[in-house]
């Protein structure tokens, strides 16, 4: 299993320049489709799947602001896929750092 974390940013500007808006959207697509494990955030989504299927879907989702008509668009993607670690989830790196605390 890989996991993610994803940023689109959607550049433009204006007084009605919400990111909220394709931000939605974006949670919306999440929504529909049912490989990749997601959990929206106040800085992007973490991703949970193969990296394949976080690939693919990265694809899609940097479309959905121009889609809605924004002209540039920035995509952050981290992904960690540990082999030694195949079925570590977010949760459980998130557990590791509590259980040190």
């Amino acid at each position: 299993m890989a996991t993610a974390d994803i940023t689109i940013l959607g550049l433009r500007t204006g007084p009605d320049s919400h990111a909220s808006e394709y931000i939605a959207e974006i949670q919306k697509r999440l929504s529909q489709q049912s490989k990749v494990a997601y959990q929206l955030h106040g800085m992007g989504t973490s991703l949970e799947g193969t990296a394949d299927d976080i690939f693919a879907l990265a694809a899609e989702l940097h479309k959905v602001p121009f889609e809605l008509g924004i002209p540039r668009v920035y995509t952050v993607l981290k992904l960690d896929e540990p082999s030694d670690k195949p079925g570590q989830t977010l949760a459980d790196k998130v557990d590791s750092v509590r259980d040190r605390l």
